[in-house]
């Protein structure tokens, strides 16, 4: 089974889109967690009428707490061997789940492209934990660290420092949404020097590799940033 998670604020816009592409997966085992993250839309009863309507759907809702409590949320309730994550304004191609699963074999997790603005982009994501399909015992004792922006920076970190395997997959199933409304269409000069520091305090630990990984990291997010 595979446990899809999906925390949800304010995309009543995309929500629909987000959740018919789960529930149409060619892999039909799922469980499809949605995380309603204090909501003023109308995501939770969409989310909920869906669930009414498709038992693999389950329905958390929580006081706006952040993404990142959201997503721990649904991996609270995970209950599959294999664990991913769809943001709530993007979605899936149908055979994504298939895709990423017969893949899996002798790796901790997949690594796949994405699609912006139905432009096929093979090269990886570095940083968001989407467009990858986990076991769940790598990611289980993983938590995304509460009211930060970035944190999913953070978290990947934290997962190349171990001692992971990795297959990487020439497919963009996953349809990225460049959301105006989103926390990170804008700048957040504070949450980024939070970051950077969340980068540096892992340095003194981190073996050989790890420093690298962490270096590289920060050069990218640097060369990001300045270009936003």
């Amino acid at each position: 089974m595979i446990s899809i998670i999906v925390p949800i604020y304010n995309a009543e816009r995309y929500l629909k889109t987000c959740i018919d592409s789960l529930i149409h997966q060619s892999y039909a085992d799922l469980q499809i967690i949605l995380v309603d993250d204090g909501s003023t839309d109308g995501c939770l009863e969409i989310a909920q009428e869906y669930a009414r309507k498709d038992s693999r759907i389950e329905v958390y809702h929580q006081s706006n707490a952040g993404q990142s409590v959201a997503r721990n949320t649904g991996m609270q309730h995970a209950k599959g061997e294999f664990i991913a994550f769809v943001d709530a304004d993007d979605y899936i191609a149908s055979d994504w789940c298939e895709r990423h699963l017969n893949a899996i074999e002798g790796v901790d997790y997949v690594q796949s492209g994405y699609n912006e603005n139905l432009v096929p982009r093979n090269r990886y994501q570095f940083t968001s934990p989407c467009m990858r399909l986990y076991r769940k015992q790598l990611i289980q004792d993983a938590h995304f660290t509460p009211s930060m922006i970035y944190e999913d920076v953070v978290w990947s970190t934290d997962l190349w420092l171990r001692d992971t395997t990795c297959r990487r997959i020439r497919y963009a199933g996953y349809h990225y949404t460049a959301n105006p409304e989103g926390t990170t269409s804008r700048r957040h000069p504070e949450a980024e020097q939070r970051l950077y520091q969340a980068l540096k305090d892992r340095l003194p630990g981190a073996s050989l590799k790890g420093k690298m990984i962490i270096l590289y990291t920060l050069i990218r997010l640097k060369l990001h940033f300045l270009k936003s």
